[in-house]
């Protein structure tokens, strides 16, 4: 049986998803401005190899990813290279589809993005509003998260450490338009030469927690099993997400499983765009192949932090070159299913990616067992 830890619960936690043949899955993907280095790849490959290992267990896994296609970041960065907002996106977006098909990552079951959901975007926030929940005032409409008394459930945070991370990640505490420091956006007034859509209060363009509480309603329903992204959307985008979803869809709860990736390192900082000690991966990937990338990113747990050195992947090189010897010497033989079961037992544990190498390790030293070390390695979308 697999467990998983749940940030919500801040525990392991036996998963059993809402249908037992099917997991719905949400990760929030890429705002596309430029793309994709290290920290990216280490989230889509830690819920890839989550896919592939529910799949493996005999589930049928949905699993939706967005691009938030419309977004300040993408505005400002069009504007300095003087481009159309839309083509920008496009270039990114494909950048990082390619990444990812570089890594041999599948693909989710819906890539969508947020600017084909406003419609429906419009329409939850009327009813946000209806249920007195959410407010207009001056062409913004803001979420009341005081009406809302579990805000802040998932992080932890107090309205302090809140306050003090909304400014910090984007959000604007002092806007003299809110009822409280804590309201967040749900639809944005238009400025100037912006894009910008219809809507019953002024021309503008939706927040950016509506865009992915939208995206799910539409694609996997009212209520999902998994929902996952980096640690650094804990609050204020997920936070947000669980308020304004449950409080339109009165089912709770929103998402059973929360399950976030930690941050990579490089030069003793967390690896940012701002920052700029980025490590592309299509520059890795000049370099290194695809499984030695991989094997190099499923070697750190996806819920532990880790700093990237460049001296680790020459030493994976090594390794890969050393299983792939003991396999073409080693070919006709019959998968060994007792060291399967206990690769399966270390994966249950909270997808223990770093000790189910270790074991594949283990197990090359041993005769005979070609097809079985495969067998592990092609779970884990390792294919030699």
């Amino acid at each position: 049986m697999l467990y998983l830890y749940n940030s919500l619960m801040r525990t392991k936690e036996k998963f059993i998803p809402n249908d037992n043949k099917k997991v719905k899955m949400y990760v929030c993907g890429i705002t596309p401005y430029d793309t994709t280095h290290l920290g990216h790849a280490f989230t889509y490959v830690s819920f890839d190899v989550l896919v592939r290992y529910l799949q493996y267990k005999g589930y049928e896994v949905i699993y939706t990813q967005n691009v938030t296609d419309i977004d300040d970041d993408i505005l400002l960065k069009a504007k300095q290279e003087d481009r159309d907002w839309r083509e920008l996106g496009d270039f990114w977006t494909k950048k990082f589809l390619d990444d990812m098909k570089s890594l041999n990552v599948l693909p989710p079951t819906h890539f969508v993005k947020a600017t084909n959901s406003i419609a429906l975007m419009i329409r939850i926030i009327r009813m946000l509003i209806d249920k007195g929940i959410a407010y207009e005032k001056d062409g913004n409409v803001y979420f009341e998260t005081k009406k809302f008394k579990n805000y802040g459930n998932l992080s932890k945070f107090n309205d302090r450490q809140m306050k003090i991370l909304l400014k910090e990640r984007g959000g604007n505490p002092d806007d003299p338009l809110k009822k409280d420091p804590l309201d967040f956006l749900l639809w944005q007034k238009t400025k100037p030469d912006e894009p910008f859509w219809e809507s019953p209060w002024e021309k503008g363009r939706p927040g950016w927690h509506i865009e992915c509480s939208s995206m799910i309603k539409n694609y996997l329903g009212d209520q999902i099993d998994i929902h996952g992204g980096g640690r650094d959307l804990i609050f204020p985008h997920h936070e947000s997400e669980i308020a304004q979803s449950e409080s339109f869809t009165n089912k709770k709860p929103f998402a059973k499983f929360w399950v976030h990736t930690a941050m990579v390192l490089y030069q003793g900082e967390k690896m940012a765009k701002s920052l700029g000690n980025l490590v592309m991966v299509s520059n890795l990937l000049k370099y290194n192949n695809a499984n030695e990338i991989k094997w190099l990113l499923l070697s750190h747990h996806y819920r532990k932090p880790w700093e990237f050195e460049k001296e680790e992947l020459e030493l994976i090189k090594k390794k890969l070159l050393m299983i792939k010897k003991v396999i073409k010497t080693n070919k006709n033989q019959k998968i060994n299913t007792l060291y399967v079961r206990k690769f399966i037992t270390i994966m249950d544990n909270d997808l223990n990616t770093p000790q189910a190498l270790n074991f594949i390790l283990d197990i090359v030293k041993k005769p005979n067992l070609s097809p079985t070390i495969l067998k592990c390695l092609s779970i884990l979308g390792i294919e030699l």
